[in-house]
């Protein structure tokens, strides 16, 4: 393992970070006024930028070598962005620490000591930090976590929040909704060669091509395509939807990433307004489509951009689910049909793209609606998009490779090959797909009889939920983590292990794992 290019990658991804700290952080003077904002700016973001500047300088010092561009191979690239991510919710969940959205450090002046408490607020801090940057949108906000809300007393526990620590709780799925190392994509081209290869980590699978011949040049494109969408947003839910210019950004901010994170505790339900459900329908739906698309309606690639199956199934999935909730809400709930129309299109794109948000409490509806939001969970959206989810795309693969199998047994003296959008796909790319789907089962198995363990009072739609929800990044689950509940009822066992499942399913499992690989760790060969 060659550490310095560890390094040099966790280097640069700490600097870049330090900037939208500051930038949440000193919004504060704007609420709080300059005086009082600056003292919690000091206290809260200034320890957690500090942290990044510091060692991400010095970790850029001992990683830089005249021959990195020639060192780096996937393993290096692997673990640099499976080590990256931790290290990156770490420093992030430091404001809710620090800040008071959970028990924080105990007072060695005051003579306050309960380490219990700030261990646990901690842990709290770290989930939200952790369900922010893998852009899963599931909360510990409430009244038995934050200091900041008195059960019975606090109307919304989440607005009562300061302001600073909720725009970076939005900053924090907006960053990671298209990968904070694919960011880092913009520095790191010029100064490490093997890019492709640290891109890869993040975006495990076949859902990254070069848009441009420069891997530097792609993540350009795809971010300004990114951040094009997420300023249309905001400015419709200001001037269309008639938010606050608050709430607008907060919104764009976890809309894009397929984040769902509100600055409410009803989330959307909070403002009831069915032109708001639909302009983050249209956005949530934006999110869900591999992004190459974009670029070639850019470049006027008519064919490439609308005769793309993957997008063509993901559109046939979710007009699938809305008809079929819409139906069950309106014969089985007694829903009205405008009513049954609107929040199954809502849910629909919210599960579908992985998202979250809710218009309605859906873990309520009927058992064939809760089967298909379920399904969505899994499902996801398309890869090369910012959903989470097994993907549209691995899943065709797959099915493919179900009915090549089929076809060696009927006819073994046919040449078999597994073909996508008239391409025939590497036996490589069937393999890394075929590992990713392995380990997604047993990981999720081997979770739900965990929790069942960890947790003997939840029942099974709780726990089979929870997992799914967590691996696939979509937040809100069913049962006891519906979306008007958070999950604060976990044990700090649980509660840290579905983190660890946000974590994997961020990275699309592979990634991670190979940091549990001896050969990852092994010393390398002197030829």
């Amino acid at each position: 393992m060659r550490s310095d290019i560890i390094a040099l990658v966790l280097a640069w991804t700490l600097i870049l970070l330090a900037p939208p700290l500051a930038v949440a952080g000193l919004i504060e003077l704007w609420y709080s006024g300059v005086g009082p904002g600056l003292n919690f700016f000091a206290k809260t973001f200034l320890p957690a930028v500090t942290i990044c500047l510091v060692l991400g300088f010095w970790l850029k010092r001992f990683g830089t070598r005249p021959d990195t561009a020639e060192r780096i191979r996937d393993r290096e690239a692997f673990a640099a962005v499976a080590l990256g991510w931790p290290l990156v919710v770490a420093i992030g969940s430091l404001p809710y620490w620090l800040g008071g959205m959970f028990a924080g450090p105990p007072s060695l002046i005051s003579g306050e000591s309960d380490w219990g408490a700030a261990g646990l607020g901690l842990l709290h801090s770290w989930f939200e930090s952790m369900s922010g940057f893998t852009t899963t949108g599931a909360t510990v906000i409430d009244a038995s976590t934050s200091p900041n809300c008195i059960a019975g007393e606090t109307p919304d526990c989440i607005q009562a929040q300061k302001r600073s620590l909720l725009l970076w709780r939005s900053i924090t799925q907006w960053l990671g909704g298209m990968g904070v190392i694919m960011l880092g994509m913009l520095l790191l081209a010029r100064y490490l060669g093997g890019g492709m290869s640290i891109a890869r980590a993040e975006l495990t699978g076949p859902s990254l091509s070069r848009l441009r011949p420069r891997l530097q040049q792609t993540a350009k494109v795809l971010w300004s395509i990114y951040t094009f969408f997420t300023f249309i947003e905001a400015l419709l839910l200001k001037y269309v939807g008639k938010m606050s210019w608050f709430d607008a950004v907060n919104h764009a901010l976890t809309t894009m990433p397929s984040g769902g994170f509100s600055t409410y505790s009803a989330g959307i339900m909070h403002f009831d307004s069915a032109t708001i459900e639909w302009i983050l329908i249209t956005f949530m739906f934006i999110s869900g489509v591999n992004f190459s698309i974009y670029h070639f309606i850019l470049a006027k690639e008519w064919m490439r951009a609308f005769t793309d199956r993957e997008t063509w199934v993901y559109i046939l999935v979710l007009v699938s689910a809305w008809v079929a909730m819409a139906l069950n809400l309106l014969w089985i709930a007694g829903e009205g049909g405008t009513t049954s129309f609107r929040q199954a299109a809502f849910q629909a794109t919210a599960i579908g793209t992985s998202t979250g948000y809710a218009s309605a409490d859906f873990a309520s509806w009927p058992t064939l609606s809760l089967m298909v939001l379920l399904f969505l969970m899994i499902v996801g959206a398309s890869a090369g998009s910012t959903s989470g989810g097994l993907k549209i795309l691995r899943l065709r693969v797959a099915y493919q490779l179900a009915k090549r199998e089929i076809s060696r047994i009927s006819s073994p003296r046919k040449v078999h090959v597994v073909r996508l959008d008239g391409e025939v796909v590497p036996d490589d790319k069937l393999w890394v797909i075929v590992g990713m789907l392995s380990w997604w089962a047993v990981l999720a198995m081997g979770s739900i009889v965990l929790l069942a363990i960890l947790e003997p009072r939840l029942d099974l739609d709780s726990v089979l939920s929870a997992v799914v929800a967590s691996l696939g990044n979509t937040g809100p689950a069913l049962g006891t983590f519906g979306p008007t509940q958070t999950w604060s009822s976990l044990s700090a066992p649980s509660m840290f292990w579905v983190t660890l499942l946000m974590w994997a399913g961020r990275l699309e499992l592979l990634t991670v794992l190979v940091l549990f690989h001896r050969g990852t760790w092994s010393r390398e060969r002197k030829d």
